[in-house]
């Protein structure tokens, strides 16, 4: 294998759901595999049952690890020893051990060094439980398999819109409670790291959303902004980072407010992510900041209702793969610069030439 071309883990996800499909389809490009050598880890059976059913045009070869993947062709490694049984549209115990026997494998190869990014096609969140994953998605799994203890934030993204969220998969009734401002503080920083570091953005701009209706008025119908949201603002802003708001969720999203935003941070899951996925459907990605693993997926589910019927698009997924790419790309860059700072710089007072001289100590890197 190339090892100058970035090496994308695929997880298969649910085998009953449109996970192959909008692989298969995302790869039958001959432009995606130049950019990439893509691993799917999963059936190869599966992955044949699929694209015959569909009458998908897509080759692949089997391997036993990345390790064995070739440039120009799209592998899979089995990650399955027993039969398994794709039944389309249909939730089943045995498609969530497959989709976790699948994960589980990614990332053990990429502690080993073998992927460089991983892309999560969807899962079922309730049949993927076991006594191994007792986790409410994706995001929280990874964070505490391939974490290293650093905290995630799930992002949701097309372009230059960017949603995160700084509550995720808790129930509706928890989330005023679950709030702090050392949470949203938390939130903000690795936001605005992620902007700079993952996007190459200089001095990101972020817009904090209220909690409550027309951001709390005044206290009349709620307190969290005065005594939450505003105060961690506060702290992140002597920190440098550059805050604005809370601006009450209904009127931000429906102007062009958000336009003047590197990143819009939401309190929590619908109220970031309905207006995300009403503008931004078809090609959003979701994407885990934060951690040092770099992991994306497409930001539908396992689609049953079209299941097997070989009309997915695979537009979301294709995106997935592209931010993988480059949010690597911007990594590396990001070491590089830090890896040779410039020296600083002075004149030497004693040298009649008044030439520039450069000082042997380096700048502390950020």
């Amino acid at each position: 294998m190339e090892r100058n071309k970035i090496r994308v883990g695929i997880t298969q996800g649910d085998i009953n759901g449109v996970g192959y499909e909008v692989i298969f389809k995302t790869f039958s490009d001959p432009a995606m595999l130049e950019l990439c050598t893509p691993i799917i880890y999963g059936s190869p059976k599966v992955a044949a049952y699929h694209r015959k059913a569909m009458e998908l045009q897509a080759n692949f070869s089997i391997v036993n690890s990345a390790s064995e993947a070739s440039h120009g062709k799209l592998s899979v490694v089995n990650c399955a020893n027993d039969e398994v049984k794709v039944e389309f549209a249909k939730p089943a115990e045995e498609s969530g051990r497959a989709a976790l026997d699948a994960l589980e494998r990614a990332l053990t190869e990429y502690r080993a060094g073998l992927i460089d990014v991983l892309v999560t096609a969807p899962i079922n969140k309730a049949t993927i439980q076991s006594e191994t994953f007792h986790f409410p998605g994706h995001t929280e799994y990874i964070e505490e398999r391939a974490g290293k203890g650093n905290k995630a934030l799930m992002i949701l993204m097309k372009d230059d819109f960017r949603v995160a969220l700084v509550t995720g998969h808790i129930p509706v009734k928890d989330i005023a409670s679950t709030l702090t401002q050392e949470l949203i503080e938390e939130k903000l920083s690795i936001f605005n790291r992620s902007l700079k570091v993952d996007f190459n953005i200089d001095c990101p701009r972020i817009a904090v959303l209220a909690l409550n209706p027309h951001a709390g008025d005044n206290g009349l119908l709620g307190t969290e902004e005065k005594e939450i949201i505003i105060p961690a603002m506060e702290a992140a802003s002597a920190k440098g980072i550059r805050c604005f708001g809370p601006y009450a969720a209904d009127g931000f999203m429906g102007s062009d407010q958000l336009t003047a935003f590197d990143g819009v941070l939401a309190m929590y899951h619908d109220q970031g992510l309905a207006p995300f996925k009403a503008l931004a459907m078809e090609e959003g990605v979701n994407f885990t900041a934060g951690l040092p693993i770099i992991r994306t997926s497409p930001d539908h589910g396992t689609a049953y209702d079209i299941a097997g019927k070989g009309i997915a698009s695979e537009a979301s997924f294709r995106q997935a793969v592209y931010v993988a790419i480059d949010v690597f790309r911007n990594r590396q860059i990001d070491r590089e610069i830090h890896a040779n700072p410039l020296r600083k710089q002075y004149y030497d007072k004693r040298d009649d030439s008044d030439k520039l001289k450069l000082d042997a100590v380096e700048e502390d890197t950020l």
